[in-house]
């Protein structure tokens, strides 16, 4: 089995230290560095090669919103893990929008949150699809002068028929297996266009996909 390298930022020793406790006690995952402040990420990562890194959305210097954003921008980037008080935060649908792959609560369960940094590291995102559709409908709301919406469509439009359906699916919150369903076909056929979805629109994640559908305007029809 992989061992996960894991890098915590926060800016409370004390969570970092309850983290790391929690964390470290995992066999899978290994704790490679600890930061308190987004300003020390770059340095912490180029250091220390994490697999990923679970990242505090409220810091005094560099947040964590610029830190993923920074960090996301860079190839072979690590995975982050968004860490908040908040369910459905604008700051964490815009570090969603960066590239995150998903977030956790801090009075998340210590078993959850060992779940969230396995199942991210393995590359599936950590947001059920209800949480998905309350970050959505709740703190996603389009630009005032529509630049967002339209950029999207011209976005949107670069997709096949059938991957727009799946797209417009991902963005309703529905699974792989519920997708498949709805649009009778297999899951693995689900899986296939999700994957070329990303590959032509150059996204990280499922949630960005939702979160694209969703600036397009396709939620509404």
């Amino acid at each position: 089995m992989n061992v996960i390298r894991l890098l915590l930022v926060d800016d409370d020793p004390l969570v970092r230290a309850g983290l790391s406790f929690m964390l470290g006690g995992d066999s899978g995952i290994e704790i490679v560095g600890e930061a308190a402040d987004g300003s020390e990420v770059a340095e912490l990562v180029d250091r220390t090669r994490p697999d990923v890194v679970l990242m505090d959305i409220r810091m005094p210097h560099v947040d964590g919103l610029t830190a993923t954003e920074q960090l996301r921008a860079r190839k072979e980037a690590p995975e982050v893990v968004v860490l908040t008080t908040f369910h459905a935060d604008e700051q964490v649908v815009r570090a969603l929008r960066a590239g995150a792959a998903g977030f956790v609560l801090k009075d998340t369960p210590p078993a959850e949150i060992v779940a969230a940094v396995r199942r991210v590291a393995a590359g599936e995102p950590v947001l059920s699809p209800a949480v998905t559709r309350q970050l959505i409908s709740q703190a996603a709301a389009p630009e005032p002068n529509g630049g967002r919406r339209e950029k999207a469509r011209q976005r949107i439009a670069e997709l096949a028929e059938r991957e727009r359906e799946v797209a417009v699916a991902v963005g309703q919150g529905k699974s792989n297996a519920e997708i498949a369903a709805q649009l009778f076909m297999s899951v693995a056929t689900v899986k296939a266009h999700v994957s070329r979805i990303l590959t032509k629109l150059d996204l990280n994640n499922r949630v960005q996909i939702a979160l694209l559908a969703h600036d397009a305007g396709l939620l509404e029809d």
